[in-house]
């Protein structure tokens, strides 16, 4: 029996694939059968995760969720499906080909979908000088930070493996301070979020207009997840 296993760092990003019910410890379960675990942000924390889903019984593994563009040519909303997932380190890890290329064949019907490369980043990376540093070094389309601990955890295993994440902040777009501090602990506290903005009143049009991208993310994360992006698992 195939099932998959999909992490996502926030419970937002988790909720767009539909109603779930606990599942096991640490981990919910959709109607299909796709077991959902919400790590948090960060690599250890999608480890963490990856280890419970493959404990609980799954044969395939997703990274869920959103990043940030790398890429100039790519703006909110559209969707990163990687040919390869690449550490903060520099190991690469393929994503399984056949499960990429049906989904991405189906995504494309809706929304911009590039192959390039994934980089997943231990911190923030706030600047847009720092995200073209990183486009130089790397060559990588966009950046999330828990990706290459799925890719791991799946690798370790020996099961079939993709990223689907969708783009919220542009490469030309500065990640807003406040947002970078709220979420150092792995979590996005609001209290924190809130105090940043207080002590720097400039970071509000920057957070009105990455509120936007949210939206549009979310909005794409969505419609992803209507394709039924478990499906091709069991042909990977």
């Amino acid at each position: 029996m195939n099932v998959a296993g999909v992490v996502a760092a926030l419970a937002a990003e988790a909720r767009a694939l539909g109603p779930a019910a606990r599942g096991g410890e640490g981990y919910d379960l959709l109607a299909d059968g796709t077991l959902i675990a919400i790590s948090g942000i960060g690599y250890a924390s999608a480890l963490n995760a990856a280890q419970r889903l493959i404990d609980a019984g799954a044969t395939a593994l997703v990274s869920w969720g959103m990043a940030g563009g790398l890429d100039p040519g790519l703006a909110a909303g559209d969707v990163c499906l990687p040919r390869e997932v690449i550490s903060a380190d520099g190991i690469r890890f393929v994503t399984a080909q056949h499960w990429r290329e049906t989904l991405s064949a189906r995504v494309a019907t809706h929304r911009t979908v590039v192959s390039g490369n994934l980089l997943t980043s231990i911190r923030p990376i706030e600047s847009v000088a720092a995200k073209q540093a990183a486009r130089v070094k790397t060559g990588a389309a966009a950046v999330d930070m828990e990706s290459s601990a799925v890719a791991q955890a799946a690798q370790a295993h020996g099961l079939p493996f993709i990223a689907v994440r969708v783009i919220v902040d542009a490469a030309g777009d500065a990640l807003p301070r406040a947002v970078a501090q709220a979420s150092r602990s792995g979590h996005v506290q609001t209290g924190r979020l809130l105090l940043g903005v207080l002590k720097s009143p400039a970071q509000i049009a920057p957070l009105a207009r990455l509120a936007r991208r949210y939206r549009i993310a979310m909005r794409s994360l969505l419609e992803i997840a209507g394709t039924g992006i478990v499906m091709p698992a069991a042909r990977a």
